[in-house]
């Protein structure tokens, strides 16, 4: 399930629709709205945000914060390593290969790890 998946999903059963219901008022297949939110189709076009947005009649931060999951939440994703120090490749391989076995504390800490690591490159820290 991708970022944007998981929230569609919580924002729709948060207000009690079924998928079928959601689909309809978005005018768009049941399949085609379950395969988002398991995170089975590639990122939604701006427009379709845009119908999302308007469909839960959302504002400002929320808006903004659908619009910033969709742009996270492409199923697959690619790395570009060249050019790069060959430690990143093979920390790209490497997580590819592992981060279906990583449970969500995993990854958790994985993440925190890269936002330390952000913080301390941008001056911040």
């Amino acid at each position: 399930m991708t970022p944007l998946g998981a929230r569609l999903r919580a924002m729709r059963e948060q207000r009690g629709l079924s998928l079928k219901e959601m689909a309809e008022g978005l005018g768009v297949s049941s399949a085609y709205l379950s395969a988002l939110e398991h995170g089975r189709r590639g990122r939604p076009t701006w427009l379709m945000i845009q119908r999302i947005i308007a469909y839960f009649n959302v504002i400002w931060d929320e808006a903004e914060e659908l619009q910033q999951l969709a742009a996270r939440s492409h199923p697959k994703v690619v790395i570009d390593t060249a050019g790069l120090h060959p430690a990143a490749g093979e920390l790209a391989h490497r997580l590819a290969n592992e981060i279906g076995r990583l449970t969500p504390e995993a990854l958790a800490r994985l993440s925190k790890v890269l936002d330390e690591v952000a913080v301390k490159g941008s001056g911040k820290g």
